[in-house]
């Protein structure tokens, strides 16, 4: 499994929401290229990028910062956050970015949905953000009609092959992480999940990374100092049980 350290920006700073609420934010760092090469010497391989201000915008506000982390940790990354244009794909992954992650626009417009993974394959993946079981949008802001395990069969109808599922009660709030509902989504989906939000211990990532996941994300607890994410990379690479096929699939060089 792999463990995608997180960095969530607004106003080109680091910092964490507290279940998705603007109005409850923590500023790590204002200087996140520090972050990003404490990721590398951690160990880390890939980074998880969000732009707070994009995801509630549909705009790129925090791109220069986007790639300066990029430079500054040599790690491989992933983006989310306002990407609602094949333009925006393009800026991102032409500037060297690994995968993009659509979360309102995969939602509201299928056509660009299906027209990116088309274009990029699994460079495109789609971040699902649950609040009691149904999808929200914009930055968390709104919450849809739509069904959770209903959205994610559409999406693998799509082609869409790496799903990233919050569910937004846990994120940032040092509960643990949802297994219940990775455990329905893996058995259910022939998808590459990654889980986010509310891991929070090492139990947590060997819990997510014996369900065969494909990745789960670390947020909050590193920031504060409770889990060491040297020990959690350790734990999300430890032998376990075989993980299904959908999940083990290699990423491709890009």
């Amino acid at each position: 499994m792999i463990l995608f350290p997180a960095i969530d920006l607004y106003e080109g700073k680091a910092v964490r929401l507290y279940k998705g609420d603007y109005a409850r934010m923590t500023v790590y760092s204002d200087h996140p290229e520090e972050i990003a090469r404490d990721f590398q010497a951690q160990g880390a391989s890939w980074c998880h990028l969000v732009d707070l201000e994009g995801a509630r915008s549909g705009e790129t506000p925090n791109l220069k910062t986007v790639l300066r982390l990029r430079e500054a940790g040599g790690l491989r990354c992933e983006i989310g956050g306002g990407i609602r244009s094949l333009e925006t794909v393009e800026t991102y992954l032409s500037a060297g970015l690994d995968r993009v992650i659509l979360g309102t626009a995969a939602v509201e417009d299928e056509t660009f949905l299906r027209r990116a993974v088309d274009r990029w394959g699994d460079r495109i993946a789609v971040g699902v953000d649950v609040r009691d079981g149904m999808v929200a949008i914009r930055g968390w802001t709104e919450k849809t009609g739509l069904r959770l395990m209903d959205f994610c069969g559409k999406m693998a109808e799509a082609g869409v092959e790496t799903l990233i599922c919050t569910d937004i009660s846990r994120d940032g709030a040092m509960k643990g992480t949802n297994r219940e509902m990775y455990r329905a989504l893996s058995a259910r989906l022939p998808l590459r999940i990654t889980a986010s939000g509310g891991v929070s211990s090492l139990e947590d990532i060997r819990a997510l990374r014996e369900m065969g996941l494909y990745g789960a994300i670390l947020g909050k607890a590193y920031y504060t100092g409770a889990v060491s994410l040297r020990d959690a990379i350790r734990e999300a690479h430890a032998p376990g049980p075989e993980a299904p096929e959908s999940q083990a699939k290699e990423d491709r060089p890009t």
